[in-house]
């Protein structure tokens, strides 16, 4: 198997439960989307302590498009975080991830060259028929939702499909780009720089008052709650940041040495896994988070499973 594709499949593995944490956090903990865009970016930016062995200067060009890239990232971040607040958390990030590898290969197709084996296409289209196929499982039947049901009673989804859509736009451009981005550098070098675009981003975006309001205004409320609950918080937090880079830096690596539109399309594994999970540990979860098991939504999702199986046989 190559290696960047078992790169990428731990990154998915992984993103499935920065995700689902994710959810819980702009819904419960810090709930300002501009707050979390703020401290992800921030905590992200430590990469820049290994800048002494690895942070090459590869002219003002490159940096440009370093710092460009890493600041797409942040905004596509933010309408992540909105689309995650204004719906529910398994169609909106199963619909992002479905829309990415197709915008992904387009632009592929159009800015990078690239170029797909037919078993890669086919591979590809089997992933995307299982994602959409998750996708269109009735919300209560999503273990994600059977899970967020108990710290949210109800959505608001009148902009939903706004920030579906933006979030799956901001990500290829920015994965594009990033692929661009190591063809013309060291991978470490590059990665740090795109950070250090994503903390000069939210560091700017200071400088309106909406952004300081909430990220201060939120900062300052979190302080008033007790001491507890903010040890409780912010080992969640750090928690789940620790999983999401260390997933983040495995997909921009599997990137770095294969297909961008490959590897978004790996992400139907991520949807796979939650449902063999949910099915295997059902007999354990509680009754209110178990996997509906009737024949057709079973049916739908055992499918789902075999199409996301075949299309990852036929890329690998």
């Amino acid at each position: 198997m190559t290696s960047w594709v078992l790169i990428a499949t731990a990154a998915y593995l992984l993103l499935a439960i920065v995700n689902l944490t994710d959810k819980f956090m702009v819904d419960n903990v810090v709930k300002s989307s501009r707050l979390y865009v703020f401290l992800v970016c921030s905590l992200g930016s430590l990469i820049v302590l290994a800048a002494p062995w690895f942070l090459v200067w590869s002219g003002w060009y490159i940096f440009t498009l370093n710092i460009v890239t890493g600041a797409l990232f942040a905004v596509a971040q933010y309408f992540l975080y909105e689309s995650l607040r204004s719906g529910p958390a398994s169609k909106s990030i199963i619909l992002i991830g479905g829309s990415i590898p197709v915008l992904t290969f387009l632009f592929s197709l159009a800015f990078l060259g690239s170029h797909f084996s037919a078993a890669q296409i086919v591979g590809g289209i089997f992933l995307l028929a299982g994602i959409f196929l998750v996708a269109f499982l009735p919300v209560k039947h999503h273990l994600w939702e059977k899970f967020l049901v108990r710290f949210k009673k109800d959505y608001n989804t009148a902009n939903n499909l706004k920030f579906i859509f933006l979030t799956a736009f901001f990500y290829t451009v920015f994965f594009v780009l990033s692929k661009y981005s190591y063809e013309q550098q060291s991978f470490w070098s590059a990665f740090i720089w795109i950070r250090l675009g994503s903390l000069a981003f939210v560091l700017l975006a200071l400088s309106f008052a909406a952004w300081r309001r909430d990220v201060f205004g939120a900062l300052l409320k979190k302080k008033k709650k007790s001491k507890h609950q903010n040890w409780k918080t912010s080992v969640l937090f750090l928690f789940n940041q620790g999983l999401g880079s260390l997933s983040f830096i495995l997909q921009n690596y599997a990137i770095f040495l294969g297909s961008v539109a490959v590897v978004n399309a790996l992400q139907g594994i991520q949807y796979g896994a939650l449902m063999l999970l949910g099915l295997v540990f059902a007999p354990i979860l509680p009754k209110s988070m178990r996997e509906d098991l009737s024949f057709r939504v079973l049916a739908q999702k055992i499918l789902a499973i075999l199409l996301i199986s075949l299309g990852f046989y036929f890329i690998i």
